[in-house]
C-alpha cells in the first residue's frame, strides 16, 4: 500500500502546483489586459483625487475605442520609464489646443471644467499652444496650481500607445468608494 501511496502524493503536489500556475497565468493574463489597480502619488488631479486613493483602471476599452475628452486616464510618464501618470483627457486627436488668459481652448472655443479648484487659472509651462496628431491626446492634472501637475503643458502631447487605461472605480479610501465619472467630473 505504500507504493501506491507515493505516486498518489506525487499525482496530488503536481496538480497542486498545476492549478497555482493555472491561476498566476490567469491572474496575468487579467492585469495585463483587463484592468489594474494604481495609487494616486502626488496632488497633481486635485481635487478630484488625493494623495494614497486607490483606483481602478480598465485597459480592454482602449481596444475599441480611444479615451473620450473628459476621462481619467494612466498614462507613460514620457521622460521616466516604467512610471506612469493619472491625467485627464482634454485634447483628442487633431484638435487644436490653445492656453489663454489662464484658460484651455480647443478649436478656438474655451473648453469648461467643474473638476479644477475655482479661480485657479491654467499655467503655461513652456508653448501655450499644440496641434495635435492623428494618434495624439493633451493630457492635464486636475491640479492647475503652479508646478502641481506634470502634464501635456510641459511634456507635450501623448501618442495613444502611451495611454494604458481608464480609470473608472476608487476603492480607497472607503468614504470615497465608487465609480469615477468622465467629462467634467460627472
Amino acid at each position: 500500500m505504500k507504493e501506491n501511496e507515493t505516486p498518489k502524493k506525487n499525482e496530488s503536489f503536481l496538480s497542486f502546483i498545476s492549478l497555482i500556475v493555472t491561476a498566476i497565468i490567469i491572474a496575468l493574463l487579467i492585469r495585463s489586459f483587463v484592468f489594474s489597480s494604481n495609487l494616486v502619488i502626488g496632488e497633481s488631479m486635485h481635487p478630484s483625487f488625493e494623495e494614497k486613493d486607490k483606483l481602478i483602471s480598465l485597459i480592454f476599452p482602449l481596444y475599441f475605442s480611444d479615451p473620450k475628452r473628459g476621462d481619467v486616464v494612466i498614462i507613460d510618464a514620457p521622460e521616466e520609464k516604467g512610471k506612469e501618470y493619472i491625467k485627464r483627457v482634454v485634447g483628442l486627436p487633431e484638435d487644436d489646443i490653445k492656453i489663454k488668459n489662464g484658460s484651455i481652448y480647443i478649436n478656438d472655443e474655451i473648453y469648461e471644467e467643474n473638476y479644477t479648484e475655482e479661480n485657479v487659472p491654467t499655467e503655461i509651462y513652456n508653448l501655450d499652444h499644440w496641434k495635435l496628431d492623428k494618434d495624439e491626446f493633451f493630457v492635464v492634472g486636475d491640479n492647475r496650481l503652479p508646478n502641481k501637475s506634470m502634464d501635456s503643458r510641459y511634456f507635450g502631447a501623448v501618442e495613444k500607445k502611451s495611454v494604458k487605461g481608464i480609470v473608472k472605480f476608487r476603492f480607497w479610501p472607503l468614504k470615497k468608494i465608487g465609480t469615477v465619472g468622465g467629462l467634467n467630473g460627472k
